[in-house]
């Protein structure tokens, strides 16, 4: 994005031109015909990674969750981050097979394919209220599954948030009535 580009989101536009100032367009990835929106360099900018956790935590407030859930593989880095942030603990949602003990799982399609995400069926104490954090809302597959799994697996989802949202491709309108926080919008 340039300077004089619109920048929008839900913690306000300061945010939101901070999240897109270290966002890297990947043409072709990881097909023809995808732009892949590249967060690493955010991640890397630990100045900046701290304001966008500071920020989602602003936004739901450190008493509004009791453990927070990362879907694989960059939610995980916003998820453990948020974690500690705030003294609450993380819950990996993981593509199939990489958890070791009895799951819940749940299909979806993607842009580009389809997935399976899993979570372990004792990740949740009962009414455990569970922030759900990813980087990038897409179509809305990946975290619609994701939200799915938690409350499969007893949790009440408290929020949702990513780092941006591709408003391009419905994926607040597939998860409403639901409530998505995006720091960024485009």
């Amino acid at each position: 994005m340039t300077q004089t580009d619109e920048v929008r989101g839900d913690s306000g536009p300061e945010v939101a031109a901070l999240v897109a100032s270290r966002v890297v367009d990947v043409p072709d990835f990881p097909k023809p015909g995808i732009v892949f929106k590249d967060l690493m360099p955010l991640f890397s900018d630990g100045p900046v990674f701290r304001r966008m956790i500071d920020g989602i935590v602003a936004y739901h407030g450190a008493d509004s969750f009791d453990v927070v859930a990362g879907v694989e593989a960059r939610g995980f880095v916003i998820a453990a981050a948020m974690a500690y942030a705030t003294g609450k603990g993380v819950v990996p949602v993981r593509k199939a097979g990489k958890l070791p003990r009895r799951t819940h799982s749940a299909s979806y399609e993607l842009e580009y394919g389809e997935a399976t995400l899993e979570v372990h069926e004792d990740a949740f104490v009962a009414g455990q209220r569970v922030l759900v954090v990813d980087d990038v809302l897409a179509t809305g597959g990946t975290a619609g599954a994701a939200l799915e799994l938690v409350e499969r697996a007893g949790g009440i989802v408290s929020g949702f948030t990513v780092l941006m949202e591709l408003s391009f491709l419905e994926g607040r309108r597939r998860l409403a009535p639901r409530t998505v926080h995006a720091l960024l919008t485009v």
